[in-house]
């Protein structure tokens, strides 16, 4: 049975991590320890979270989509139903260019690599398009953690063959990410989408930025074409590159 494990905690902010589903998805609750209101990014299950913050006397007010693949919203028609009026989802609008269309409250509209605002009681957040996985991606950074989806994953980066992918875009975020994680801390605390088992055999849900930088498959291979084409996780030939190529052929 999932659990939510408190992966960083101080006097002002608590963020709680739970593995959900069968593709090792990772939800996050980002909490404001002196309001005691909290959101969660990319809900797979709505009831499981709104009984983590029952459970912690919490107010659930919102949900955030890094991206509006299926397992990453999975479950915001229901945090909607469960959080009532106020409850707020945001999502970016370039999502729609992959077909989306489910519910939210709130659509960015910023350009890629920049930023907008965002409030948890009295905790600041930004969210930074990050597109190249899908169009609208967005990558949360604040308050010691980086949760960057399917972006950016701790040995890797996420794939760019998928209906609204672009392996550009997504050089171009990753190369505005690590030139933005070389300027914080190095004990900030990075936190993907998805749980996969690193080069070293190792199969961490969490790592520093520190670690990141020096080891990150797709960081280093930035700086040089035919190091970043060479790249076996860009594209795969699977059951879901098949369903992409079909979509694009149907949208001429």
């Amino acid at each position: 049975m999932a659990t939510a494990q408190v992966v960083l905690s101080n006097d002002r902010v608590e963020v709680l991590q739970a593995q959900l589903g069968e593709w090792q998805n990772l939800n996050h609750m980002l909490v404001c320890k002196a309001t005691q209101q909290a959101v969660v990014i990319d809900p797979f299950d709505a009831h499981f979270w709104f009984d983590v913050a029952a459970t912690r006397g919490l107010h659930l007010t919102g949900a955030w989509l890094t991206h509006s693949h299926w397992d990453h919203a999975k479950g915001v028609e229901e945090a909607l139903e469960m959080g009532g009026e106020g409850f707020e989802v945001v999502v970016h609008e370039a999502e729609a260019e992959r077909g989306w269309d489910g519910p939210h409250t709130t659509a960015i509209s910023c350009a890629p690599l920049v930023a907008t605002a965002l409030q948890v009681g009295d905790l600041a957040f930004e969210a930074v398009r990050t597109p190249g996985h899908t169009p609208g991606h967005l990558t949360f950074l604040g308050h010691g953690v980086i949760v960057s989806g399917d972006c950016l994953f701790l040995g890797r980066c996420g794939r760019a063959d998928l209906l609204g992918g672009d392996p550009d875009a997504l050089r171009a975020s990753l190369t505005h990410l690590r030139g933005r994680m070389r300027n914080l801390p190095e004990d900030w605390l990075v936190l993907p989408g998805h749980q996969y088992e690193l080069d070293d055999g190792s199969n961490p849900t969490v790592l520093t930025v520190g670690a990141l930088l020096a080891s990150n498959a797709a960081f280093a291979a930035l700086d040089d074409d035919h190091a970043w084409n060479a790249l076996p996780f860009l594209a795969f030939d699977d059951d879901l590159a098949t369903r992409a190529r079909r979509d694009r052929a149907q949208r001429g």
